[in-house]
């Protein structure tokens, strides 16, 4: 494996992937590689950027139903077209919709077969993490599903352990339900209550089908939960059922719309607590898969002031050493966010001037909302993976 390098799969037909007048704007990546590289990062040694190809009909179809492709295709040209979850507000039809799509899944699939081949120790691909798109259906802005494609991918090509680690604040409900009979990929969602929260799937009961039980695992938090319990809920549980599982290579899901500030959902993270997810899940990697870590992008939705920060800085942490989160934006990206987004405040650091505290869970402590959602989490799925839920060693 090539030592400590990090593959960036960039090229700007990705931003193709374009509903318009629509929460998920492709201004978010583009503001994350200009922010990316004003900083420094994708020049760093040891970075080596890579242009996808679009993924082809096979490896979309390990996934997808052919003829939800053939509908993909077609409903950009039959203005009355309906079904297969397109043509509505959460998912309109745009030129392109098909090629975009796997333009998309193939660079999750170059970031994938970097890793898995050893050209580099890790990846990322900002552009990726549509973790709601179904085999024959569209959902929640995701055409196709580039996080389940890249882990079929994966598994074509020889590996038998894969965890997935989503911590978006939508529960990553497509990926769950691709693999939930699968016993050889492990998928681990954080996330927003579904009580509160689309999909309304990503219960702690959901612990995967028959023969692969305990392969999915579920942690769903509290509206108002902050940094202080979002990353006590991810290490009481995150660490543990992934050292369990021993996978040979970590995919994240890394959305940004945990964020304070996000319009749609009601988490309270800070950039500075998202940016401590990603040196845990490096970390993670790095303990347990020889450091083999495919990061993928995600949702979120506050398009300046957040996910070009959170972003840039698991672009950062991917390919070496994390950034200063007091760090000062550069005066040209600020202007480039400026006119992209007219009247968005945008940052002057990367930090959002908080230090995220750590607090270990144990158990006693469930008069705290959160803490109640992470024993009913660990006793949901520990016993399937030979863990004490009561235990905070385990």
């Amino acid at each position: 494996m090539a030592d400590d390098t990090t593959a960036v799969v960039w090229d700007s037909a990705l931003l193709d992937y374009d509903m318009g007048d629509h929460p998920l704007n492709p201004v978010r990546v583009e503001l994350t590689m200009a922010l990316a590289g004003e900083l420094g990062v994708l020049q760093r040694p040891g970075v080596h950027l890579i242009t996808p190809r679009p993924a082809t009909e096979d490896e979309l179809t390990r996934v997808h139903r052919a003829d939800y492709l053939d509908a993909v295709r077609q409903a950009p040209i039959d203005p009355f077209f309906m079904g297969w979850g397109l043509n509505t507000p959460d998912n309109p039809v745009f030129d392109g919709m098909h090629e975009s799509s796997a333009r998309i899944c193939g660079a999750s699939i170059a970031a994938a077969d970097a890793v898995w081949h050893g050209a580099a120790r890790r990846a990322v691909n900002v552009a990726g993490g549509l973790h709601h798109a179904m085999p024959a259906r569209a959902s929640g802005f995701c055409v196709y599903n580039d996080p389940a494609v890249a882990i079929a991918w994966l598994l074509d090509h020889g590996a038998q352990r894969v965890a997935y680690v989503d911590v978006d604040v939508h529960h990553g409900d497509g990926v769950q339900a691709i693999f939930y009979d699968d016993p050889r990929v492990l998928t681990v969602s954080l996330h927003e209550t579904p009580l509160a929260l689309f999909p309304g799937t990503g219960f702690c009961d959901e612990t995967g089908g028959r023969g692969a039980e305990g392969s999915a695992v579920n942690v769903p938090l509290p509206p108002g939960t902050g940094d202080a319990g979002w990353l006590r809920a991810f290490h009481a549980i995150v660490p543990s059922v992934v050292r369990a599982f021993a996978p040979e290579i970590i995919v994240s899901q890394c959305g940004a719309d945990a964020h304070r500030l996000d319009p749609l959902a009601d988490l309270r993270l800070s950039v500075d607590g998202q940016r401590a997810a990603y040196v845990a899940m490096r970390a993670l990697a790095d303990e347990l898969c020889d450091g083999r870590w495919v990061a993928l992008g995600g949702g979120g939705y506050a398009l300046v002031e957040v996910v070009p920060r959170a972003w840039t800085h698991l672009l950062a942490v991917a390919s070496g050493a994390p950034l200063d989160p007091g760090l000062p934006i550069p005066p040209g990206w600020r202007a480039l966010a400026a006119e992209r987004r007219p009247g968005a405040v945008v940052p002057e650091t990367m930090t959002d001037g908080v230090q995220p505290p750590v607090q270990p869970w144990s158990p006693g402590t469930e008069n705290d909302p959160v803490d109640r959602a992470i024993l009913a989490a660990r006793l949901a799925v520990f016993p399937l993976h030979g863990l004490d839920p009561h235990d905070p060693r385990d």
